[in-house]
């Protein structure tokens, strides 16, 4: 079996790239599908593995906004949302999950699409469990053709 090649976070593009992906991305929550799509873009930024963002029609349980927000020098303001768990009612999780609804125009495709933080649910690309990016600041997905070492996030990176 051929091994993936592995893509190098420290030669992604600063500004950041956003382009379609045909990867296949699932996020379940105790094993319930609530997002499915392959039908997603990814940014592409320095040092940070792929941050995915998904079509609002792929989720399957309703979101609420919450006050939350943040900015971003590239895409913008971001606005937060809370999910209730469909296997545990009254467990809600709040601002694990975003999206840009005014995103500058480099990022103008990815309006309204949602990304999430990965956990604590369990996200997947291509039917791969991801890791989280280190650090839980930054929201990029970790899978197995990322090479590790060029990523920032954790300990020691914020200065790169």
């Amino acid at each position: 079996m051929a091994t993936k090649p592995k893509l190098n976070p420290r030669n992604f593009p600063r500004p950041p790239l956003c382009e379609k992906t045909p990867r296949h991305l699932q996020v379940k929550w105790n094993g319930q599908i609530i997002a499915d799509t392959k039908e997603a873009y990814w940014v592409l930024e320095t040092h940070h593995p792929p941050t995915y963002y998904l079509p609002p029609s792929s989720l399957k349980i309703p979101l609420e906004a919450t006050s939350n927000s943040s900015f971003c020098e590239w895409k913008g303001r971001a606005k937060y949302y809370q999910l209730e768990n469909p296997s545990k009612a009254g467990e809600v999780v709040k601002n694990r999950v975003w999206s840009y609804e005014s995103p500058t125009s480099g990022f103008k495709d990815i309006k309204s699409y949602l990304s999430f933080y990965a956990g604590p649910w369990d996200c997947y690309v291509d039917g791969e469990r991801v890791e989280p990016q280190p650090g839980d600041f930054y929201g990029g997905w970790m899978t197995s053709d990322i090479e590790r070492e060029a990523v920032k996030g954790g300990p020691g990176t914020w200065g790169w």
